[in-house]
């Protein structure tokens, strides 16, 4: 029995509801400790172009990255790696035939669809431009099987060794989701009902307004780890919390576990003043997503404290926000267990006069 099919019992009371041994993931098992990629070697050596659009891109001003004696920023570790958009089936790429194998066994189960879901990576030295790339990766681990909203399938981690000039600097775990995609069952047919004798609603009476009577899909929730908690709980106590690195001094957002500018690891916090300006922003149209109503703005402000952060924006329509207009911080009751900060563009900043509550509901930053 196909992962699908088993997940489709599931779904209808089947047999499936009773625990059924994993012959599968007992097949996937032998393949951990299998290499994925032997001998890879990157297309290009390290490189300050590279170096540079990704500094810009990223708006990390970090003097390391620049100059005769720069070094590459740690996070590209996997970059130098990529295949780019002739992807990794070349001469050089490495790929082992127990990676293509275990792929073809989840397809196989029905597991066709993969997303990516989190990496953890690791520096052990610095990069620098002229130094040519080379790794190999292992399989290191094959779960068993879960079954999530996407559907039920198993996460795959590779991990994943980067050698620059033959000198080990860095790994790199990258884990995905194989799975089978859930469907959703149709609704049983049914049988037209003749026309109810009822009277006509008066010409003036408007019909029921269906995005009233259809309850509103559930908002995505952030994602919450170690590095960000603390950002999540001063948004708890409507505080929009900065950090600052002990040894430099300099601000950061979104929340790291380190500073960009010294490498110190050292932090506290400020609170924003909830004052910035439209840097730059997008008026998002399509595609839909439930419990979004398009078209709404999406925005990168630029706050008062030098740092900027992406938030809904709230308050003037769409097209009427403007890069360099000025906003002021609220917090938005999306649902009863989810506040997020989002930036209204319709009052001059300044200290609030009063909380606010409209639908959905918002509260003033003091």
């Amino acid at each position: 029995m196909g992962v699908a099919e088993e997940a489709s019992l599931r779904r209808r009371g089947g047999a499936a509801d009773r625990p059924v041994p994993d012959d599968l993931h007992a097949r996937l098992k032998v393949f951990e400790g299998q290499p994925a990629v032997t001998g890879g070697t990157g297309k290009d050596p390290v490189n300050e172009p590279m170096i540079r659009h990704w500094c810009e891109a990223m708006g990390d001003e970090n003097p390391a990255y620049q100059g005769p004696s720069a070094i590459a920023p740690p996070t590209m570790l996997q970059a130098w790696t990529m295949g780019g958009l002739s992807g990794h089936g070349r001469p050089g790429s490495g790929r082992s035939s127990a990676y293509d194998a275990l792929f073809a066994l989840l397809d196989e189960a029905g597991c066709t669809s993969v997303v990516a879901t989190d990496c953890e990576q690791e520096y052990l030295r610095p990069l620098r431009p002229g130094e040519r790339i080379t790794f190999d990766a292992v399989i290191e681990s094959v779960s068993p099987r879960k079954t999530t909203k996407l559907g039920t399938g198993y996460f795959v981690t590779t991990r994943m060794d980067v050698r620059a000039d033959g000198d080990l600097a860095g790994t790199h775990r990258f884990r995905i989701l194989k799975y089978a995609p859930a469907t959703v069952p149709e609704p049983p047919a049914t049988v037209p009902e003749p026309p109810a004798t009822t009277p006509k609603q008066p010409a003036d009476h408007p019909p029921p307004d269906p995005a009233r009577t259809t309850p509103k899909a559930h908002r995505p929730r952030p994602v919450i780890n170690r590095d960000n908690a603390g950002f999540w709980a001063g948004v708890a106590e409507r505080k929009l919390l900065i950090q600052r690195c002990t040894d430099c001094a300099t601000l950061r957002f979104p929340w790291l576990p380190g500073c960009n500018y010294c490498g110190g690891d050292g932090w506290d916090t400020i609170e924003a003043a909830g004052h910035g300006t439209v840097f730059s922003y997008v008026v998002m149209h399509h595609p839909p997503f439930p419990a979004f109503d398009p078209p709404y703005a999406v925005a990168l402000i630029e706050l008062a404290e030098g740092v900027r952060m992406v938030a809904d924006m709230v308050g003037v329509p769409p097209e009427k926000v403007r890069i360099g207009m000025p906003v002021r911080l609220e917090f938005r009751i999306v649902e009863d267990d989810l506040v997020l900060p989002v930036f209204n563009g319709s009052q001059p900043p300044g200290p609030s006069t009063g909380s606010q509550r409209p639908d959905p509901s918002t509260e003033s930053h003091p």
